[in-house]
C-alpha cells in the first residue's frame, strides 16, 4: 500500500446497558480528552502554519440517536466548526477505511475518528433493524436483523453441524475474557448449561447468543507515517482494507456460503501481502453479534477450514488463534461501532495495553465489522506494529 498511516492514539469508554446519565456530547468527550492525554492534538484547519488534526470522521446513526443529522450536535467535541467533517452511518469500521485513505490520497495528513452510540434509548433494536429492510416485501413481514441472522443461522448449522453446546463455549468463553476487560464491566461470568438454558430469541438463537444492549464512545487518531513516527512512540500501522457487499434481499442470497466476507478478506490480504491467514496473526476480532457467527466469520476469513469449526472449538481453536481475547460483540458494544471496536482493541493489543487480556508479544492483528441482515456487508482490516 502507499504512504503508510498509522494509528497514533486510541481510547474509549466504558460499554453498559444504560449511560443515563451522559450524553452522546459527554460520552464523545471523554475520548477526547482520553486521546489528548496520548498525543497533542491541535486542529489546523484554520491554521495551516500548526500541524494537526485537518479532517474529522465521525460515526453515528440518525435511527439510533433519534434525530436528524446525528453527527450536527457533536461539532463542538469534534472540532468540526467550519471545518471538514464527514460521518460514516452504520459499520463504524468504514470510519478507518475513510481515513486511510483520504491521508493516502495526500488529501489530509492527521485525522480524528469518534464514534458514539446509545442503544438504551431505543425501544427495542430490533425496531431500529426492522427500517433496513424493503417496505413493501420484507419489512410487512416482520423481518429485523435478529430474525434474519436467526434464518442464517439454521443454514450455517444444517451445512457445519455446529451444535448448541458449542455455541454455548464460545458465550461461556466471551464471558470470561469481557469480566477481565475493564471496558465491558458489569456482566457476569456464564457455563455453558446456563447459556443452553438461556429462552429462545429465534431458533436457534437463544438469548444469551445475542450481543447485550450498550451504550459508549471510541475514537481513534490516525496519522501519515512521517507525522506518527513523531507524535507517538507506538504507531500501529494499517497494512490491507477490504469490504464486500452482498445482495440486498434476503432471498437472492446463499446465507451459508460467506461471499461477501471472503471477497473482503481476498481484497485486505492482497493488499497486504498475506498468503496464509491461518498463521497470519497474533490477534483477530471479529464483529460477533450472535454467537454462530465467531466460528461461521472465521470460516469466511479463510482461518479455519469450512465445515470444521464445530471442532475447531471442541479444541479451544479461539484461544490458540487468539480470537476476540477483549469478549468481542457478544460482550457488548454497540451495532454501529462493533467493528471500529474491534479495530481499537486490536491496537491496544499491538500496543500491549491490553491488561489481563494481553497477548505476549503479539504484533499482527486482524479486524473485522460487519452490518446487515445476516451479514450483507463485510469490512477487514489489517494491522502490525514495527
Amino acid at each position: 500500500m502507499a504512504r503508510r498511516v498509522g494509528i497514533c492514539a486510541v481510547a474509549q469508554t466504558t460499554y453498559e446497558r444504560d449511560k443515563w446519565n451522559q450524553r452522546f456530547q459527554g460520552m464523545a468527550l471523554d475520548v477526547l480528552e482520553a486521546l489528548r492525554q496520548q498525543v497533542d492534538i491541535k486542529f489546523s484547519r484554520h491554521r495551516p502554519e500548526v500541524q494537526g488534526i485537518d479532517m474529522t470522521i465521525s460515526v453515528s446513526d440518525d435511527i439510533f440517536d433519534a434525530r436528524t443529522i446525528s453527527n450536527n450536535a457533536m461539532t463542538d467535541v469534534l472540532g468540526a466548526h467550519f471545518g471538514c467533517e464527514e460521518k460514516v452511518a452504520q459499520e463504524g469500521i468504514q470510519a478507518l477505511y475513510y481515513g486511510l485513505a483520504a491521508i493516502q490520497s495526500g488529501h489530509n495528513d492527521m485525522v480524528l475518528i469518534m464514534g458514539h452510540c446509545k442503544e438504551s434509548q431505543c425501544a427495542s433494536r430490533n425496531m431500529v433493524t426492522h427500517v433496513a429492510f424493503d417496505p413493501f416485501f420484507t419489512r410487512p413481514v416482520g423481518l429485523d436483523f435478529c430474525a434474519a441472522a436467526g434464518l442464517q443461522a439454521q443454514a450455517y448449522a444444517a451445512k457445519s453441524g455446529i451444535t448448541d453446546a458449542q455455541l454455548a463455549k464460545i458465550v461461556a468463553r466471551c464471558r470470561k475474557h469481557a469480566a477481565q476487560n475493564p471496558y465491558t464491566p458489569g456482566l457476569e461470568e456464564l457455563t455453558a448449561e446456563a447459556v443452553m438454558a438461556s429462552d429462545m430469541l429465534a431458533d436457534p438463537i437463544r438469548a444469551l447468543h445475542a450481543r447485550p444492549v450498550s451504550d459508549g464512545a471510541v475514537g481513534m487518531v490516525l496519522a501519515a507515517e512521517e507525522i506518527a513516527v513523531k507524535i507517538c512512540d507506538k504507531p500501529i500501522w494499517i497494512t490491507g482494507v477490504g469490504n464486500s457487499m452482498d445482495h440486498f434481499f434476503l432471498g437472492d442470497r446463499d446465507l451459508a456460503s460467506n461471499r461477501a466476507l471472503k471477497e473482503a478478506a481476498q481484497r485486505t490480504y492482497k493488499r497486504a501481502g498475506i498468503t496464509d491467514p491461518k498463521t497470519a496473526f497474533d490477534i483477530i476480532e471479529i464483529s460477533d453479534q450472535y454467537a454462530y457467527q465467531l466460528p461461521m466469520w472465521m470460516e469466511g476469513l479463510g482461518m479455519v477450514d469450512e465445515g470444521k469449526a464445530g471442532q475447531w472449538i471442541d479444541d479451544n481453536g479461539p484461544d490458540k488463534l487468539h480470537v476476540n481475547m477483549s469478549g468481542g460483540m457478544l460482550a457488548g458494544n454497540p451495532l454501529i461501532l462493533g467493528g471500529l471496536v474491534r479495530a481499537a482493541e486490536a491496537a491496544l493489543q499491538l500496543r500491549g495495553e491490553a491488561g489481563n487480556n494481553q497477548v505476549k508479544n503479539a504484533k499482527t492483528a486482524l479486524a473485522h465489522g460487519v452490518m446487515g441482515p445476516a451479514g450483507q456487508f463485510h469490512s477487514v482490516i489489517t494491522l502490525e506494529r514495527n
